[in-house]
């Protein structure tokens, strides 16, 4: 018999593709605060009640629902942490009570301080002060995190903290660099930058959501960074983006001495999760130039 999974924030990009992913071999609860789709069976805010959920027999729950854009976080701060912290507190208690097998927490690289005057290998050992954070979206994620460890002491809930890296893939809409970047090359010869040194361990959403899957029947409580195998500078980017596209690029770089660096190690989750990744700079861009909507 099919195992069930509750999938929140089921209309967002990474569950689009989750979706697909897990539909064969899962039964699945989509629910959302936006609309309802065929993604989507409750429309349902988690800041307030779960009663349309209390007579479903649930197994796991895959929790994406949040407010994740940075910008949406500082203009309205209140907001963000009702979502983000009250939403997953309200859903931790629905997973105690329907004593759910693994209660899968999607969140993020923000909740490091990412200082670059300090050298150091970040990875999921790496020692975080909240006071050091100067984002909501990541201090709200944190705080979850912290929730959810202390749940797990004291109802041992299985529990997966999965920090996602920077994702790309296949959108029109929420670019990330690596998006945004290559959308522009395919339209123009010149693009504006910061720094070409500037770089991310990118990760293509086919591989998040491998990894997803992958952690499903995990137990106990485990806290995973999802990061892609190459650092890949934005010089790296352009430069074999131009090669793929077979064309000459100009770059400006507006601020070259500003280095943005984001370095986290993925060695753990790949170990835990006998997780191989599929998609490296090449094979990411031409997945993209085949995307349309």
């Amino acid at each position: 018999m099919k195992k069930t999974i509750l999938i929140t924030g089921s209309e967002s990009f990474v569950a689009s593709f989750l979706i697909k992913r897990l539909k064969k071999k899962y039964n699945l609860i989509g629910i959302d605060y936006n609309k309802k789709t065929k993604n989507t069976k409750f429309q349902i805010d988690i800041k307030k009640s779960l009663d349309k959920l209390k007579n479903i027999k649930i197994d796991y729950i895959i929790h994406l629902a949040a407010i994740s854009n940075d910008n949406d976080a500082k203009k309205n701060p209140v907001n963000c942490f009702k979502t983000n912290v009250i939403g997953t507190l309200n859903l931790i208690e629905f997973a105690n009570k329907k004593k759910i097998k693994n209660f899968i927490f999607a969140s993020t690289q923000w909740v490091y301080d990412f200082n670059n005057k300090i050298k150091r290998k970040i990875n999921d050992k790496t020692f975080i002060n909240p006071f050091d954070l100067d984002t909501e979206y990541g201090l709200s994620k944190l705080i979850s995190e912290v929730n959810i460890k202390q749940n797990f002491k004291k109802n041992n809930l299985n529990s997966t903290i999965l920090r996602f890296g920077i994702i790309y893939g296949p959108r029109l809409k929420n670019l990330s660099a690596f998006e945004g970047i290559l959308f522009k090359l395919m339209m123009g010869n010149k693009i504006e930058i910061g720094s070409k040194k500037t770089g991310r361990n990118f990760i293509h959403i086919e591989d998040i959501c491998s990894a997803i899957e992958k952690s499903i029947p995990l137990r106990g409580l485990n806290t995973l960074n999802l990061e892609g195998d190459e650092y890949i500078t934005l010089g790296n980017l352009i430069s074999t983006a131009s090669k793929i596209l077979n064309k000459k690029i100009t770059i400006i770089e507006k601020n070259p001495s500003n280095i943005s660096k984001r370095k986290i190690s993925n060695i753990t989750s790949k170990r835990k999760l006998n997780l191989k990744l599929n998609y490296n700079l090449k094979k990411g861009i031409s997945s993209l130039l085949k995307f349309k909507e």
